[in-house]
């Protein structure tokens, strides 16, 4: 029997809703120091991707966009063994976001946005990420703006959506 199409539609909204809260008990658990890559994989699941470090270390990526306001790194230690947790999605990393600077090194420090679109007039492709808003009902986007022809940021901007 096939469920109506509305049916489908709310219950992965639900779910949709509720992972995050299951990450935000999940990431109380996971302990610099002592919590391993292992647990962190039976807690949080598959990475989104992973980041190799220059030093032969990971650090894994969760991102909740398109939907969520944030993006937790988890970086690991030689040990594989955790050793920092941290939300990216921030003014601080906002503000490291520089002219010229590579896709990479946007995705590295940022985590996956939730949009792309390119603009081919504006010679533009646009990576938006939804973010905490102020107040925190508003929805608030930061966005990262690369130049089409030589594939590096040209710019950054925030907006805030209408509401209703």
């Amino acid at each position: 029997m096939k469920l109506p199409a509305w049916i489908s539609a709310a219950a992965s909204a639900i779910v949709a809703a509720a992972l995050p809260a299951c990450h935000y008990v999940n990431l109380k658990e996971i302990k610099p120091g002592v919590t391993t890559q292992a647990e962190v994989r039976s807690r949080m699941g598959e990475p989104g991707f992973i980041h190799w470090n220059d030093d032969g270390t990971a650090t894994w990526e969760y991102a909740r966009q398109p939907n969520g306001t944030s993006c937790y790194m988890i970086s690991f230690g030689p040990d594989h063994v955790v050793a920092k947790v941290e939300q990216v999605l921030n003014d601080a990393n906002y503000a490291k976001v520089r002219v010229g600077m590579s896709k990479d090194d946007v995705r590295r420090l940022l985590g996956a946005p939730g949009s792309k679109q390119t603009f081919n007039n504006l010679r533009e492709e646009i990576w938006e990420w939804r973010i905490e808003g102020m107040p925190p009902m508003e929805e608030t986007y930061f966005m990262v703006h690369f130049d089409t022809d030589n594939g590096g940021v040209k710019k950054t901007s925030k907006r805030v959506a209408a509401k209703g």
